[in-house]
């Protein structure tokens, strides 16, 4: 297992490195391993307000500087996210560069002796590519490391958790939009259908919502059809009439492609990095009369969830602070509104005040 600075990376290019020294990340390290194959990137944006927690996400990125701008952008929303729900935590960032069907136990061992190596700057937990048998292997070679599997003491599986509180923000901007938060009869898009969806889908049913979905695998829409009565969309999406847009797959859908296609109220949704400019298309909503839940506040129940593992909280107290995403959405929304300003910058602008002020709660 070799540890390398970004710096030392090749055929890193140096936009990544000016980007890493604008949004002013602590480290940046990179971990090797011939026999394994194990490559991966982790990344600590900030530790003012504690140690850096975030997932570790598996993905075939194109290239390393792709990975890198991931983990770098991911890492900061980290964060922001931790400072805007009032937990002492700091923002951090795993990648595994490769296709996860190619995983192995003796890689997440050595990604568990990789985080290790940091002493606790850096805590890891689940995301996209990962599981909580992941998790368990990796806690065998570190205790920095959160989301292990009930019989380990952990909070098992954090989707579940990650849609309550999806579903909370989405109903704070009902409740700012129509003045009741009732979802009966609205029409809610739900893209992606991973485990979040899934369980986000579930809430809705009990919500009475009138339910659309969408996923590139036909397999998760065969399965959930089957499960709920659901819309299925297969064509643009973003066209599609409906009140709210809930993106719960991979990054980037709102740019200056789809956002003039939407013909929605409210786009709420859990996936990270929604926004593919964040200080352009985050205008572009507000012109469009959209309200636009800030990604890192809703998709924020996870982050609650692993953190109990570290405050040992209970069940109840957990879901009592995830509840509290309702009230934080419709502070932002109205922040936004008196300011005039978009609601991705008046969340920003809350949680950067709370981590210069280095405490939380």
């Amino acid at each position: 297992m070799k540890l390398y600075d970004i710096h030392e990376i090749p055929g890193v290019e140096q936009e990544v490195l000016d980007y890493m020294k604008n949004k002013q990340h602590e480290k940046v390290v990179f971990c090797s391993d011939e026999k394994t194959g194990l490559k991966a990137i982790i990344a600590i944006h900030n530790t003012n307000l504690g140690p850096a927690l975030g997932g570790t996400r598996m993905w075939e990125y194109p290239n390393t500087s792709a990975a890198i701008k991931d983990v770098l952008r991911l890492s900061r929303g980290m964060t922001y996210k931790a400072a805007i729900t009032g937990l002492n935590l700091g923002g951090g960032k795993a990648v595994i560069m490769g296709d996860s069907k190619n995983k192995t136990d003796a890689m997440m061992t050595v990604f568990g002796k990789f985080v290790n190596s940091l002493n606790g700057q850096y805590i890891t937990a689940e995301d996209v590519g990962m599981t909580t048998h992941d998790m368990k292997i990796i806690y065998k070679e570190t205790k920095h490391v959160v989301g292990k599997p009930k019989e380990l003491g952990g909070s098992g599986d954090p989707s579940v958790i990650t849609a309550y509180g999806t579903l909370m923000g989405i109903k704070g901007c009902a409740f700012y939009r129509w003045g009741k938060d009732s979802l009966k009869g609205k029409k809610v898009l739900v893209q992606g259908l991973g485990n979040v969806g899934r369980n986000l889908i579930q809430l809705l049913t009990k919500e009475n919502a009138d339910i659309y979905v969408n996923d590139i695998n036909p397999d998760k829409i065969k399965e959930i059809s089957k499960k709920y009565h659901v819309n299925i969309i297969k064509e643009d999406i973003y066209s599609e009439k409906v009140d709210i847009y809930a993106p719960c797959a991979l990054g980037g859908t709102l740019n200056e492609t789809t956002i003039p296609k939407l013909k929605c109220a409210i786009v709420a949704g859990a996936a990270n990095n929604q926004l593919a400019k964040e200080y352009v298309h985050d205008d572009l909503l507000k012109k469009n009369n959209i309200i636009y839940a800030p990604d890192f506040l809703i998709n924020a129940g996870g982050l609650i969830n692993v953190y109990s593992e570290l405050k040992n909280f209970s069940h109840n107290q957990v879901l009592a602070k995830t509840e509290k995403i309702f009230d934080t959405t419709i502070a932002i929304l109205k922040k936004a509104e008196e300011d005039n300003i978009s609601t991705q910058k008046a969340a920003l602008k809350i949680a950067k005040e709370k981590v210069l002020k280095k405490h939380c709660a």
